[in-house]
């Protein structure tokens, strides 16, 4: 499951340091910006997965335009996949359906278990 997060990052003597201004704590650093945006990716997927596991909300992401920064910094948007790092192992389930609506699905190629998925995250207010 993909997620982006606006990110201020920071140079300060060659080296580059990054905060996420929705998830308080979320930072990293490095000593290039290449390795700043890994890391920056995988504190992302940690601060969610962490959320997750604590049954927490996870926050909405603020829109880029509303964000200030401040001269000594940069602002872009990092993304992650938390599939990457947690167990994604597939469950199969049955389920029930109209047979009108599924006839539909399948003429419109939809794909049921990525739409269940993102009910079921949108439903449990994971995003």
């Amino acid at each position: 499951m993909l997620f982006v997060y606006p990110a201020i990052f920071h140079e300060e003597e060659g080296n580059y340091w990054v905060e996420f201004p929705d998830l308080p704590g979320c930072q990293t650093y490095g000593d290039s910006l290449n390795t700043t945006m890994k890391c920056a990716q995988e504190a992302l997927a940690g601060y969610l997965l962490t959320l997750l596991s604590e049954e927490k909300r996870i926050p909405p992401s603020t829109r880029m335009q509303e964000i200030e920064v401040t001269e000594q910094g940069f602002l872009t948007l990092v993304s992650c996949d938390i599939n990457q790092y947690k167990d994604t192992k597939a469950v199969k389930k049955t389920l029930t359906i109209p047979a009108w609506l599924n006839d539909l699905a399948v003429e419109r190629n939809y794909n049921f278990s990525q739409i269940l998925q993102e009910a079921l995250v949108s439903r449990l207010q994971l995003k």
